[in-house]
């Protein structure tokens, strides 16, 4: 069985007293990690109860009384593994977790998965303050795509070409055409274990429509047409500036409700906002996130465009979310941002590392755009801060160099 990387992490975090708690946006596979904690645990010998409280006769006798979990612990005299899937359908699910940690984590290690509405909850940061771990769970990455879409072969080529600098594959060409293909559909799993193109653009829309008003629902949202309205801009803005005040106007509801709705789109883990970097104020402009979206495939599917790469007139911008995706995969969202004065000079990304020192990363649809010259405002600000492209064209052995070792 195929194992996403974030299982490693979860398996190194059980014997940890502070619980699991596992974010993502829907059908990201939460509950399949769940289910292969459970077969390690059990391989381990390590007592463990799966609690899906879709249940509705369990999630009754939890909501009565959170003790009653100790009632299906295999073994009460053992630590047991507890894993809880849906845990936002209690009625009080930061009590729950809260009660259970502080009277019985000797006994109990709970690892949780959960819906937005849960984690947008102030109760849920604030009472689990200290008892919590937080693992986000991505759509797939693209080792990750080659492994759950059988092409494991190419994956053990693409770690040929990083392990030895001047080998020369026979099969960079399939490798271009996965890469290719990763972009415009995405990383969901059942979208990557989708042979068939017309049923993966058919599996995103269900995703799009179903999964999502999910969330809507869930989170409140009272005009479903404007959130999604709101959501097709972000998709067709992708690397762009979100102005609050002008998507207000377009969109014809309060600067207040555009907030609201960009803060669950957030939770909800569909986009990412990333701040501004700047030194001086008066001249770096401002408070102004950009915009990203999660996974490419559903972005493409919001804008309708399963077009080719070599025909598609968004390129630029499906490049640079592609590559926010790899560094968001890597170091985390927190650590992004972006550099722009009020001239409307710019770089894509700004990194800050503190063990290796702050980078920033250029994103380029092809080699033939880069321009040192462009960036000299910045490289005499900032003299410290080395500057790097990333371009997807021309495609070649040095691609995965670049990408994977350094970024």
């Amino acid at each position: 069985m195929i194992r996403r990387k974030l299982f490693e992490d979860l398996q190194a975090h059980l014997p940890k007293k502070e619980f699991s708690i596992i974010t993502g946006a829907r059908q990201t596979g939460k509950s399949t990690l769940l289910k292969q904690l459970e077969d390690f645990c059990k391989e381990k010998e390590i007592p463990v109860v799966f609690l899906n409280l879709e249940n509705k006769a369990l999630l009754a006798e939890l909501n009565e009384n959170p003790l009653n979990l100790l009632k299906f612990l295999p073994d009460p005299n053992k630590r047991t593994v507890a894993l809880v899937d849906e845990v936002q359908y209690l009625n009080d699910p930061s009590n729950f977790l809260k009660l259970l940690y502080d009277e019985h984590s000797e006994q109990i290690k709970v690892v949780a998965t959960g819906s937005s509405v849960f984690y947008i909850d102030s109760k849920f940061r604030d009472s689990l303050m200290g008892r919590k771990k937080i693992f986000q769970l991505f759509t797939c990455s693209f080792d990750e795509y080659l492994q759950l879409g059988g092409k494991s072969d190419l994956k053990e080529e693409k770690d040929r070409l990083l392990k030895n600098g001047e080998f020369r594959s026979t099969l960079i060409d399939y490798l271009r055409v996965e890469w290719e293909s990763y972009m415009i559909y995405g990383g969901y799993p059942a979208i990557v274990t989708e042979p068939d193109k017309k049923e993966k653009i058919n599996l995103l829309k269900e995703i799009r429509d179903s999964f999502v008003k999910r969330d809507l629902l869930e989170s409140g949202v009272i005009s479903e047409t404007a959130f999604y309205n709101l959501f097709r801009i972000m998709a067709d803005q992708t690397g762009g500036m979100v102005n609050v005040n002008e998507l207000s106007s377009t969109l014809r509801i309060k600067n207040e409700t555009v907030d609201n709705y960009l803060t669950i789109l957030q939770k909800c883990f569909h986009i990412a906002l990333i701040k501004p970097y700047f030194k001086n104020v008066r001249k770096e402009l401002t408070k102004m996130p950009k915009v990203f979206l999660l996974d490419t495939g559903l972005r493409n599917c919001l804008l309708n465009n399963f077009q080719p790469m070599a025909v598609r007139t968004d390129k630029g911008e499906l490049w640079e979310n592609t590559v926010f995706r790899i560094l968001a995969d890597k170091i985390g969202i927190d650590a992004i941002q972006y550099w722009r004065t009020s001239a409307g000079n710019e770089v894509d990304f700004v990194i800050s590392g503190p063990a290796e020192g702050s980078k920033v990363i250029e994103a380029k649809y092809d080699s033939n755009q880069v321009n040192m010259k462009k960036y000299k405002l910045f490289t005499s600000a900032y003299p410290e801060i080395p500057l790097q492209f990333l371009w997807l064209y021309p495609f070649n052995e040095d691609f995965f160099r670049r990408i994977y070792l350094n970024v």
